[in-house]
């Protein structure tokens, strides 16, 4: 089962009385490709079409197709979980190297996942003697401690200030950048 078929396996489960325009509208698909992977899901037996009267149908979920939802799903949340305990990993090595050039006080700029992310790795590898610092903007008055970036496109060139993106440093990793 592919990507789309997937996601119209999900949109059908969520949604019994949708039809052909709506899935395609849902999907951002023609209706003529969202025909064919309607039928593409009924040949693999995945849903069955219930007519209600001339002109409308229902798409049902087939105890098939249900399983394989479910079987999808499940990887996907494991792999997520793997995901995740190799960004751990990473960001404990990184802000291990923070920690030995002598950062005790961690200012993380935005909010985000990745921000409770590294609290928990802060905790884990170093219990105590550490502060962190919630900000959504840098000032000059932070050269007290390093500015994790946890956000996308930011640019920060403030004399005196320390700053590690995160993003950044992730996405070097191949391993975590690719799960």
């Amino acid at each position: 089962m592919d990507e789309r078929e997937f996601e119209l396996i999900n949109i059908i489960g969520a949604d019994l009385g949708a039809n052909q325009r709506d899935l395609s509208r849902q999907m951002n698909l023609s209706l003529g490709l969202t025909n064919m992977l309607v039928g593409r899901l009924i040949t693999k037996g995945y849903i069955r079409i219930q007519q209600l009267n001339k002109k409308k149908v229902e798409y049902i979920l087939t105890p098939k197709g249900f399983s394989e939802k479910m079987q999808k799903s499940v990887k996907y949340t494991l792999k997520t979980i793997d995901s995740i305990g190799l960004i751990k990993r990473r960001l404990a090595d990184i802000l291990s190297e923070a920690w030995k050039a002598g950062d005790r006080k961690f200012y993380i700029l935005g909010a985000s996942d990745l921000s409770g992310i590294i609290e928990i790795v802060l905790k884990e590898r170093f219990k105590t003697g550490y502060e962190i610092v919630h900000t959504d903007v840098i000032t000059s008055t932070m050269t007290d401690g390093i500015v994790l970036i946890c956000r996308e496109q930011v640019v920060i060139d403030i004399p005196g200030v320390k700053t590690l993106d995160l993003i950044h440093e992730l996405s070097k990793d191949k391993a975590v950048a690719h799960g």
